[in-house]
């Protein structure tokens, strides 16, 4: 059966009425961030949401402000009204505590000269101090309007009678597609699922504008400020590889700048730097996103230990090239630097790229997913124990104290990052410098060149301590990356 998409449904209104607050009540979890102070959400936010079985897409969008378009405030109103061309719904939240601003009239005013549909919801209406602005909010010319408080979750279900009758043929449609029988052929040929790529970085390193130059349209909020960017915001997308021609689903992931910590100290920015860091937990492969034009920072290499510390499978780009000065000497003074600076993970893969005119960005993307590959890489036993003979015979465990230490045999644990362990005797003995062989021999001898990976030693117990064993029990050692 066809694919049916959702139906989406937009929220829209003034600053600090609760969108974000509803956004997250909707989709039934934490995913926008949500402070006291107006202006927070700045880039529109998608999700999941459902009432009362109505599944459709919410977006969160960023207050609507009556400023000048080179703004700031104006251009994130842009974004407001760019993301209302092919909504279904619109969901226009007034704050019923406050009453009815001017503003609230202008909106209005723009969405009566649109064809989206509008549900009136009058949030923060929880006791007596919301009925009066519930009331007034019938002037605005939109009918009866719902009255909630997003914070507490009334009146939540109350929507569905708001929203069922614009939007219920077409969920009701996407949910039967998604419910069809599958050919278990069509199945079995399912392509994996999209890439899912983080980009971090310091702020104004350009990270939304390469997102957006990817997309090739204004999809994220821009400018000379930094810091534009606050929440993690992920976006599904579809990549034609240039030379292959195939089509590839990326989730591209972009997310706030993160400067040193003892620099950050306002709270709302603190929130933003926290959801980068889960934005890199949730990613596969995290692009680091330097500045050409002022070079690696002392900052960047502890982004980057944070996204191996992580196990995310890790790359470097330099934007900005079509301004940077000594290109060739600043390439490889990155990669020097990188070399020098992050030794758990060597060979680290770099490139140059500029979201200004879109150079190596294919090339970038094309590495992006033979780098996930090896991230996701199983070696076979009977070939990783060959590896780790001849490793072993190459350069044996020494023997401190006389005793030599016996390492018996490798398995692979896990991947996503690849994990293996270890067995051996008198594992406690063995020096930092071996096992850092052993993590230097299975990157270059195993396709793990450029992605973190995971050792853990582990010994037989002891078979006559008071929880006996046996020879076939080990007890966890050391984990080392």
């Amino acid at each position: 059966m066809k694919t049916v998409e959702k139906p989406t449904v937009i929220i829209i209104g003034r600053p600090n009425v609760g969108k974000s607050t509803l956004f997250n009540r909707l989709v039934g979890k934490k995913l926008a961030l949500v402070d006291d102070q107006p202006g927070v959400t700045r880039d529109r936010r998608l999700g999941d949401a459902e009432i009362a079985g109505l599944q459709f897409t919410v977006v969160d969008t960023a207050g609507w402000e009556d400023e000048d378009e080179l703004t700031l405030p104006g251009r994130m109103r842009k974004q407001t009204e760019a993301s209302l061309e092919g909504a279904d719904a619109a969901m226009f939240v007034v704050d019923a505590r406050a009453g009815l601003t001017p503003l609230d009239n202008e909106i209005a005013r723009y969405l009566r000269e649109h064809d989206v549909p509008i549900v009136l919801v009058a949030n923060k209406a929880e006791g007596r101090l919301g009925e009066a602005g519930v009331l007034e909010s019938y002037e605005l010319g939109f009918g009866e309007p719902v009255a909630v408080s997003a914070e507490h979750g009334e009146g939540i279900a109350d929507l569905f009678g708001g929203l069922w009758p614009i939007i219920g043929e077409k969920a009701d449609a996407a949910e039967a597609a998604a419910n069809a029988p599958v050919n278990e052929d069509d199945e079995e040929d399912a392509p994996l699922g999209p890439l899912k790529l983080a980009i971090v970085g310091r702020p104004n390193a350009g990270k939304s504008t390469l997102i957006n130059r990817l997309l090739g349209e204004d999809r994220l909020l821009t400018g000379p400020e930094a810091g534009i960017t606050r929440d993690s915001i992920a976006i599904d997308w579809e990549w034609t590889d240039p030379k292959t021609g195939d089509t590839r689903e990326i989730r591209l992931i972009d997310t706030a700048g993160m400067r040193k910590k003892r620099n950050v100290t306002e709270k709302l920015e603190k929130l933003s730097v926290a959801d980068a860091r889960r934005a890199v937990d949730f990613a596969e492969v995290v692009v680091l996103l330097l500045d050409a034009t002022q070079g690696l920072e002392h900052q960047d290499l502890k982004i980057a230990a944070l996204a191996l510390e992580e196990g995310r499978a890790l790359m470097v780009a330099i934007n900005k090239w079509d301004v940077a000065q000594d290109a060739s000497s600043l390439f490889n003074g990155i990669k020097a630097a990188l070399h020098d600076g992050l030794a758990q993970v060597r060979g680290l893969p770099v490139f140059s790229v500029s979201a200004k005119t879109g150079k190596g960005l294919d090339t970038m993307l094309g590495a992006a997913f033979t780098l996930r590959e090896s991230w996701s890489k199983r070696v076979p036993t009977a070939a990783l124990n060959r590896w780790f003979d001849d490793a072993l015979a190459a350069n044996p465990p020494p023997a401190p104290g006389g005793r030599r230490i016996k390492l018996r045999y490798i398995t692979q644990a896990g991947t996503r990052p690849p994990r293996f362990v270890v067995f051996g005797s008198r594992l406690d003995d063995l020096p930092k410098s071996y096992e850092r062989y052993l993590i230097n021999g299975i990157r270059a001898k195993l396709g793990f060149e450029a992605v973190p990976v995971r050792v853990t030693l582990k010994s037989p117990k002891n078979p006559y301590n008071a929880n006996r064993g046996g020879g076939g029990n080990y007890s966890s050692g050391n984990q080392k990356s």
